[in-house]
């Protein structure tokens, strides 16, 4: 068994408040969550409206496979226009 661990720092571009940040985490969280079938949180960050850490966790049993559903959910949440990744630290178990 294999486990991949991601952990993504993201600010958000337009949140004015906590309000706008929870929807647009909640709303990413829920599409990878369903899209690429892993566990996903938001880990750091709550209490700021312009931040957020993200943790997300694939267990696989080969490391390259969990490898790369890691790097495909990074491009996804790269891609989307309301969010920057400002840093990520990817590591398979």
């Amino acid at each position: 068994m294999v486990v991949g661990v991601c952990t993504v720092e993201l600010r958000l571009l337009e949140a004015q408040t906590l309000k706008d940040k929870r929807r647009v985490i909640k709303g990413l969280l829920d599409r990878v969550r369903q899209r690429y079938q892993v566990a996903a949180a938001e880990v750091d960050h709550q209490n700021s409206h312009t931040r957020a850490t993200l943790g997300i966790a694939c267990v696989s049993n080969a490391a390259g496979h969990a490898d790369e559903v890691l790097a495909a959910i990074l491009r996804f949440i790269e891609a989307q226009d309301e969010l920057e990744v400002l840093e990520y630290h990817t590591e398979v178990l």
